[in-house]
């Protein structure tokens, strides 16, 4: 495999000055390509002697890279230097998938190419499949997901660091194409239904709504504005700069960990219900206001009360401080499903009434605090009949190429180290051996 001298962004003429006890250290200020700008901070400790707190990573760039940019001021999300509109808009899954893997979108052959390995990968080693017996009926799917992916690297070649000389290219497909069947597959043993096979002539989408939902007795009708609402949902999922699963991905890869082990890793770190449970979470506020007769008014007040405890749940995010793009054209896409399916669902009536009432109030608007991508997204698998425990696995199954992309960019860069942040010891004073000198 050929490492890549990869840009570590542009050293500015104009350094940052350290006084530490009269003695000055410069630190040289880096500036991406989009303006941002960091202080490099990679021989603070080596020259003197002190390290940095940054608790969550919140002011710290842990990597270069040019995959994906986020501008949370004004609600910007580019992948490869392309807006999340554009691509939700005109290009499919499997061309994104493309595009963060590849660096770059497909042309027609590419694109037929790669289809054509996606559906040549999409079937399970046929032992593997006799693994989901294994687990006891009712398991959560992002566990059993998690678990059939680590699994993986017993039944295909070792893809790490040290053996990519293999193809990179056939890993990165199979597994992009094979998760959409394991998640399909836990969910069917969830609920104790018997396995459906992936069907070589439907599209990415449609294969897997047709492996979820259809059924010896009840056959699944493929619907056309589900499938392209899915490509939607897992398209603007697919990147989103250095998350914590993200995070985790490299932190694990860092240390040659085959592939498989490492995507293992993001999933579980995506299971968090701080990550990937948002949605989940959002379902449950639902329910809670409508067990309470519905009345969106009075859980509003509550949310804006400082001394009550309860939160609305898919409003705000950590990064945004405007409206969130993705969220954006998830509401378009909601409301537009919603009209078409004629769904008569109180929860769903409930969300509706909320986003109402949160969207002309001057309170949330002041905070920034407008739906999220976590709101809209619940909502639109309900209406699809994804269940609830499968929310997390949708974003899993989004966000793998992403994953991918950002595992294979660092172990393709020069000069790649393992992850190995320092600490502040705070325990008990260590006690000098006899003899030592004072």
């Amino acid at each position: 495999m050929k490492k890549i001298d990869r840009k570590f962004g542009k050293k500015l003429e104009v350094d940052a000055k350290l006084d530490i006890n009269g003695h000055v250290f410069t630190l040289p200020v880096i500036e991406g390509t989009q303006g941002e700008r960091g202080l490099d901070i990679s021989k603070l400790y080596a020259e003197t002697g002190y390290v940095t707190i940054d608790q969550g990573f919140a002011n710290t760039a842990a990597c270069y890279s040019d995959i994906s940019y986020i501008d949370g001021k004004k609600g910007i999300l580019n992948y490869r230097g392309i807006p999340i509109e554009e691509l939700a808009e005109k290009h499919s899954f499997v061309e994104v998938a493309y595009l963060l893997v590849h660096g770059q979108l497909p042309n027609q052959k590419k694109l037929k190419k790669w289809s054509g390995f996606l559906t040549e990968h999409s079937l399970l080693h046929e032992d593997m499949r006799h693994f989901f017996d294994g687990f006891p009926r009712g398991a959560h799917p992002m566990h059993i997901l998690s678990t059939m992916i680590n699994a993986l690297s017993t039944f295909y070649p070792n893809v790490d660091q040290r053996s990519l000389k293999a193809d990179i290219n056939e890993t990165s497909t199979r597994l992009i194409s094979i998760v959409r069947t394991l998640a399909a597959f836990a969910y069917k043993r969830s609920v104790g239904e018997p396995i459906v096979y992936p069907k070589h002539d439907l599209s990415y989408g449609a294969n897997f709504l047709h492996m979820m939902f259809d059924s010896p007795v009840k056959p699944y009708k493929i619907d056309q504005d589900i499938v392209d609402v899915l490509n939607m949902l897992l398209v603007i999922h697919a990147d989103h700069e250095q998350n914590c699963s993200t995070t985790a991905v490299r932190v694990i890869g860092s240390a040659q960990v085959n592939l498989y082990s490492t995507i293992a890793a993001g999933v579980n770190a995506l299971s968090g219900p701080l990550h990937g449970g948002a949605n989940q979470a959002v379902m449950k506020m639902l329910r809670k206001i409508n067990k309470d007769g519905g009345n969106v008014d009075k859980y509003v007040a509550k949310a804006k009360d400082k001394n009550d405890p309860f939160r609305l749940m898919g409003f705000g995010h950590r990064v945004y401080k405007t409206y969130d793009p993705r969220a954006k054209i998830m509401k378009a896409a909601c409301h537009k499903l919603l009209k078409k399916l004629n769904i008569k669902d109180p929860l769903l009536d409930t969300a509706m009434k909320l986003e109402e009432v949160a969207l002309n109030d001057e309170y949330f608007k002041a905070r920034n605090l407008f739906p999220n991508v976590d709101f809209y997204s619940g909502i639109i698998y309900r209406a699809i009949g994804i269940p609830e425990n499968m929310f997390t696995v949708m974003f899993a199954l989004g966000r793998l190429p992403g994953w991918i992309a950002q595992w294979r960019e660092m172990v393709e860069t020069k000069n790649t180290k393992i992850a190995r942040p320092r600490q502040i010891y705070t325990g008990v004073p260590c006690k000098r051996s006899e003899g030592s000198a004072e």
